[in-house]
């Protein structure tokens, strides 16, 4: 079933500083289109550009800016020289898992005296648990390091310190008022750290560790740069923004991981059928990330930590499609959950009145509620809460937003009615008692409505520029590709076509459930010998009048296709589509 969402606005962005633009025009030697996006993105000259385009290493921040950096790396080392047991925990998603991954792999070259750990989803729930501490104690650990996550569990930590077990943590997540007391707290997002970028990911913070304590004590960096291919999967997978350190470690990480990636991210690339692929970030975000997250979704999220640490072909091909069957399995419980949900959303009475969207199923499984959440935003674009019962009788689940609500401060403002919530502006958790559950719908309701406009309740295509098919050329489109790795704050670019037509082989293809996705030969009135593949998907609505030979106006990214080749070539992503020749932008 597909539930076709509102209709969407298309804003054409204001086009660069036109002087800034010829100039680069005229000093680099690229089209009046490539020359814009630049100024667009603040990249008004020419040594800007060439530092974009061609990102090093060398430009990375120095790790000892970072608060608390030295006092880290000293307790680490104190931890080697005197061999103590060290315990290496993290979240159980991606970049939980791809951070204690790095971590570890780092220090199990420095000591044998390691383990990781990762709390169980349903048990134990997001963060460092008294469980988790617990477990570090029975296992003799002296210090733990904590990654994506810690820096609002000072009870916990605090807990620990009484067991004279001590912590390091490593996090990305806003600070509570009260810092944990951690012999070290790294997290860039302190008031009183003066760290240049302030949104790596868990991961990326791990990464900085290593890189601190590598160059404290003369390891050499290749030992640290070969573990970017983890940090590029976790920036990719958290959806932290591609832009300043975060896009120089995405793109080495990315060359890594399409060039010499560890086994177990290897496995991960063939099971997701990218092994002749050029790998991006959409790669990681919607077939690498999704299967390592399902370990913890499923099973446990010490499975993903087993596969990223294997230095085993075989037992990393063993653990890889364990996990790549506990995605299958997910996929399919998440796609019957959403039907469900859907369902139940059509069917309340109210439906077409309400400002958000807050179902309730006892029965659904835990583990992919955000996914239904995220499903059930693109079907009604509403803020959106799925829930279901908890192993302890609590109703929890996951909330997800759109652009310009805040959900985070909405489910705040219902706190005395909740358990406990975390979260951030767009994607948020929440507990709470069964009997509140009515009561919470309707005040949530009530503080959506009070606060969210018409203008948010539209969804909005931003388009970058306008684009004739005849610009597309082959330097064009190398030229466009060396603005990747793509991501927040660095998008892939979207333009606007108008009149544009099928040359008659279009077609509908896949799609499950009544939809179907159309896969298009385009041809524009002024090029009719430039025919440019393209794929829609979930709007085969539009087929009819394509088919009859009707002009349309797209809006669309460009991107490289290598279905069933390794050969690619360029395909236009279409994110929307209209009919008739004179769009009203």
């Amino acid at each position: 079933m597909v539930v076709k969402s509102r209709e969407k606005k298309w804003l054409v962005k204001e086009a660069g500083d036109q002087i800034q633009a010829r100039q680069l025009r005229q000093e680099l030697d690229i089209d009046e289109v490539l020359a814009n996006l630049l100024v667009q993105r603040g990249l008004d000259d020419a040594s800007k550009v060439r530092e974009f385009f061609n990102p090093s290493l060398s430009m990375l921040h120095d790790p000892f800016l970072m608060k608390d950096m030295s006092l880290a790396v000293e307790r680490l080392n104190f931890a080697i020289t005197k061999n103590e047991k060290i315990l290496v925990y993290g979240d159980y998603d991606v970049d939980g898992t791809t951070a204690v991954s790095l971590v570890y792999s780092f220090l199990k070259r420095l000591t044998d005296n390691i383990d990781y750990y990762i709390p169980d989803r349903y048990d134990e729930g997001y963060g460092i648990s008294k469980s988790g501490v617990d477990w570090a104690q029975k296992h003799n650990s002296q210090l733990v390091i904590a990654l994506d996550c810690g820096i609002k569990e000072a009870e916990a930590v605090a807990y620990a310190k009484e067991k004279n077990i001590d912590f390091i943590i490593c996090d990305h997540h806003l600070p509570g008022e009260v810092l944990p007391p951690a012999v070290a707290t790294l997290d860039p997002k302190r008031e009183d750290c003066n760290y240049p970028y302030n949104d790596l990911s868990g991961c990326g913070v791990g990464f900085k560790l290593v890189q601190a304590y590598a160059q404290k004590y003369n390891i050499p960096f290749e030992e640290v740069e070969s573990l970017l291919d983890l940090v590029a999967v976790s920036i990719a997978a958290d959806l932290v923004s591609v832009t300043g350190e975060n896009r120089i470690l995405a793109y080495y990480g990315l060359k890594r991981l399409n060039e010499a990636p560890r086994k177990g991210l290897l496995s991960m690339i063939k099971l997701s059928g990218l092994e002749k692929h050029k790998i991006t970030i959409d790669d990681v975000v919607f077939k690498i990330g999704p299967r390592i997250n399902a370990a913890g979704r499923m099973e446990t999220g010490r499975m993903a930590v087993d596969l990223l640490t294997s230095n085993d072909e075989r037992s990393a091909t063993k653990i890889g499609k364990a996990i790549n069957d506990h995605n299958n399995e997910r996929k399919n419980i998440d796609r019957e959950i959403t039907l469900q949900a859907i369902e139940m959303v059509k069917k309340s009475h109210n439906f077409n009145s309400l400002n958000s969207t807050v179902v309730y199923n006892p029965d659904w499984h835990k583990g992919v509620v955000g996914i239904v959440a995220s499903r059930l935003v693109e079907a009604f674009y509403k803020p959106t809460i799925v829930l279901t019962k908890s192993a302890n009788g609590f109703v929890s689940g996951s909330a997800r937003s759109i652009a310009g609500f805040d959900l985070y401060e909405a489910i705040e403002s219902c706190a005395d009615l909740l358990e406990n919530f975390g979260g951030h502006t767009y994607a948020a958790g929440l507990t709470m008692k069964e009997e509140n559950l009515q009561i919470f719908r309707e005040r949530f309701e009530t503080i959506v409505t009070q606060n969210i406009t018409k203008e948010i309740l539209t969804p909005i295509i931003n388009i970058d520029s306008f684009l004739d098919f005849k610009q597309i050329t082959p330097k064009f489109f190398r030229l466009l590709n060396k603005f990747q790795p793509f991501g927040p704050g660095n998008q892939s670019p979207v333009f606007l076509t108008t009149n544009v037509y099928d040359n008659g082989n279009g077609r509908i293809v896949g799609g499950a459930n009544g939809g179907g996705h159309l896969k298009l030969e385009l041809i524009q009135e002024d090029a009719p010998y430039r025919h440019l593949s393209a794929i829609a998907f979930n709007m085969s609505e539009y087929f009819s009048h394509i088919e009859n030979g009707d002009p349309i106006d797209i809006c669309y990214s460009i991107a490289e296709n290598f279905y069933r080749s390794s050969i690619a070539n360029i395909q236009l992503r279409i994110k929307d589509i209209r009919e008739g020749k004179d769009t009203a932008i």
